[in-house]
């Protein structure tokens, strides 16, 4: 419950909140009820749903499996884009009769991105905000990210049966330390190594970020995104091999995906850093060139010069230079 008694819980209008990779539905309660997103939105009057995506902490469940069965972590942000994201939608338009409004960060774009190209969600939105744009990796310059990519670590991981992708687990945190070492990384300053050096986060949000994250996702999930940065493509998942790849899909190629082919009447707001290293101005230039076509009057770009990625979900100043925006755009459509 927001701080605003202007509406009712009938006609409040719904918008979910879908985190990144590694992070997890708290990311956006971080800081003050003023600078945490979710509070900001629950006190504008909208009714606001949080989601946590397969792995992390408050999601681990499932009809048949648990997370100690390797099967469980058979999965990429195929799936997520595919299944889980359509599978929330639906949920939240239900429970609400509303459409709803949408706001991504880092891979929760990525997954909206995919969903809509396919014609998903399209029907259930009003409109999406996507803070740092992922649609492509390839010109990605995170020293930790890169190196994973370009040294196939992820995939050797998986070879040892390692499906979980946690930080905090005993395999990933030495594979970390082999990329610092390897790479030549000062890997003292996490935030700055794996995102850029952000300019707006306080050191109180970076204590409690660094008490309840990273979370866990799949190693095939890593597999998926180093293809992506090694290959500046957007393509679902490559099994390695001609057999797997036709058995699933019936080509010895993966199918690549067409953001082009998101409706050109979506409205969409992309914001964007200079200081990122994971979505980087480059890539979101071939995104955007994706969506030349789109109507004029339903992409709004918002760029700051001075943002790495995690200054937009816990910058101290995002309230006013992202969320004000943001909140504006949605009003407007």
């Amino acid at each position: 419950m927001g701080r605003s008694a202007n509406k009712t819980a009938n006609n409040k209008p719904p918008v979910l909140l879908q985190h990144g990779l590694l992070l997890d539905a708290a990311t956006w309660l971080l800081g003050s009820p003023d600078e945490a997103l979710g509070f900001i939105l629950a006190d504008h009057g909208f009714d606001v749903w949080l989601s946590n995506t397969r792995g992390t902490a408050s999601s681990r469940g499932h009809a048949w499996l648990n997370p100690q069965d390797p099967e469980y972590w058979e999965w990429s942000w195929d799936e997520l884009a595919e299944y889980e994201l359509p599978a929330l939608f639906e949920y939240v338009y239900h429970q609400t009769g509303q459409k709803l409004y949408y706001v991504g960060h880092s891979l929760g774009t990525l997954n909206a991105f995919v969903a809509l190209s396919k014609g998903k969600l399209v029907n259930m939105l009003r409109s999406a905000a996507m803070l740092t744009p992922v649609a492509y990796l390839g010109q990605m310059t995170s020293p930790a990210f890169r190196s994973i990519a370009e040294l196939f670590l992820s995939e050797k991981l998986y070879s040892l049966g390692v499906r979980e992708f946690i930080l905090k687990g005993q395999d990933v945190a030495k594979l970390l330390q082999f990329v610092c070492l390897k790479a030549e990384i000062n890997c003292s300053d996490t935030f700055t190594v794996i995102t850029g050096p952000n300019c707006c986060i306080k050191k109180s949000t970076v204590d409690s970020f660094l008490g309840i994250e990273p979370q866990s996702t799949a190693t095939k999930n890593v597999i998926h995104l180093s293809q992506m940065i090694r290959r500046g493509t957007l393509t679902k998942y490559d099994y390695g091999n001609v057999y797997e790849n036709v058995k699933s899909y019936g080509q010895i190629t993966p199918p690549a995906y067409n953001v082009k082919s998101i409706p050109k009447d979506v409205p969409l707001l992309l914001s964007y850093g200079g200081k990122d290293t994971l979505t980087v101005v480059n890539d979101v230039k071939i995104l955007l060139e994706d969506l030349r076509d789109h109507k004029a009057d339903k992409l709004v770009l918002q760029y700051r010069d001075d943002y790495a990625h995690f200054d937009f979900i816990v910058g101290y100043n995002a309230n006013k230079l992202v969320y004000d925006p943001l909140i504006a755009f949605f009003m407007l459509h």
